[in-house]
């Protein structure tokens, strides 16, 4: 049986995930975090505290698809990421799956005249398409 790792140990390998997912979102687009927000269904706080290594608040396994999805991991970051978290969490990491396979679909939909509420359209309905994804994985 694995042995359970001191309090301090544990923080610096949440750290070290937490280091890489902060790097990741600092070279991303400015609207990233509130899109990741969104995505999880939390407040922008919430990603800061789960992008913020000073904090050993571990991140959800739940939400590491979506993370790796709305970010745009490449696949060294996701490895790295992967590694880190599963030094942190050896118990939970066997709950990510690898991803499943996907296709592309392309929509015809109204322009609405103004570039925020099309921008909130694409958003809703690739949403749509996460969480179906996710309910068909539970089948």
């Amino acid at each position: 049986m694995a042995e359970l790792k001191p309090e301090r140990q544990r923080a610096d390998s949440v750290g070290a995930y937490k280091g890489v997912l902060k790097r990741v979102l600092d070279t991303r687009p400015s609207g990233t975090r509130h899109r990741l927000a969104i995505a999880l269904g939390k407040n922008r706080s919430f990603i800061s505290q789960i992008a913020n290594p000073v904090y050993a608040v571990p991140i959800p396994v739940q939400h590491l698809e979506t993370i790796f999805e709305i970010c745009h991991f490449t696949a060294a970051d996701r490895r790295e990421f992967l590694a880190a978290y599963a030094e942190a969490h050896p118990r939970r990491l066997d709950v990510v799956r690898k991803a499943a396979g996907t296709r592309k679909l392309t929509l015809t939909v109204p322009d609405l005249g103004d570039a925020r509420r099309n921008r909130l359209l694409d958003e809703t309905i690739a949403e749509i398409a996460r969480r179906l994804a996710r309910f068909s994985d539970d089948q």
